[in-house]
């Protein structure tokens, strides 16, 4: 069934293979996740399977989601997703969804939010060029034009400026799986996928093979 799982980024390290090549890979705890929900045709329009991933504590967790959890199961949880399916074959109400699903040798696509970098300027956020540093220059990290000088001037939507940078959600894809530890929840990936380290992450079964990442920062 080609569901995904969701988890947390622990951080990257290094591999060696067979040759003593350094590789970089990235840890995710992935799982333990629950079933929480079987969505139907008749009831909600189409197929799905949601999932659920994270304890979390009573307070924090309203009375209707608490009454939705408690259908699949004692645990609350904080993180809810879900996949869409051509058929509930093996798959119920409450049951675990664990790194057993993933193999080696497997690839994954992986989503997350980058990194949020705050309020950044053209250079940083966009890769602009600077301007002279030589003693006078006035233009040193300035934006350059913004539009026409013409009235009524106004600068164009879409003008890349300075602004919010990071904080997006991307997918980096075709990771290969180096190593799926079932007793720790561990998944090894190579390479490295969004946001930082406790990052949420959802690792789902590659759609076809090809790394690619969306610009924007790890």
């Amino acid at each position: 069934m080609a569901i995904g799982i969701l988890g947390k980024k622990l951080g990257m390290s290094q591999f060696f293979d067979e040759t003593g090549r350094a590789v970089p890979v990235t840890l995710i705890e992935a799982g333990p996740c629950r079933i929480t929900q079987l969505k139907t045709t008749e009831t909600d329009g189409y197929l799905a399977v949601q999932i659920g991933f994270g304890q979390v504590r009573e307070k924090l967790v309203n009375k209707p989601s608490q009454g939705h959890l408690a259908k699949s199961g004692d645990d609350l949880l904080r993180h809810l997703h879900e996949y869409r399916v051509e058929n509930f074959d093996e798959l119920e109400l409450g049951a675990p969804i664990t790194v057993g699903l993933f193999q080696v040798g497997q690839k994954v696509d992986v989503s997350g939010d980058t990194m949020g970098r705050g309020f950044s300027g053209y250079q940083k956020r966009h890769g602009f060029s600077r301007g002279p540093m030589s003693h006078g220059s006035k233009n040193h990290r300035e934006p350059g034009s913004t539009g026409a000088g013409t009235t009524p001037g106004r600068i164009y939507p879409g003008k890349r400026m300075a602004g919010r940078y990071g904080g997006k959600k991307t997918t980096t894809r075709g990771l290969t799986i180096l190593k799926v530890d079932n007793d720790r929840n561990l998944l090894v990936v190579k390479g490295s996928v969004p946001g930082k380290p406790g990052a949420l992450l959802n690792i789902r079964p590659a759609k076809k093979v090809g790394a690619t990442a969306t610009r924007g920062g790890k």
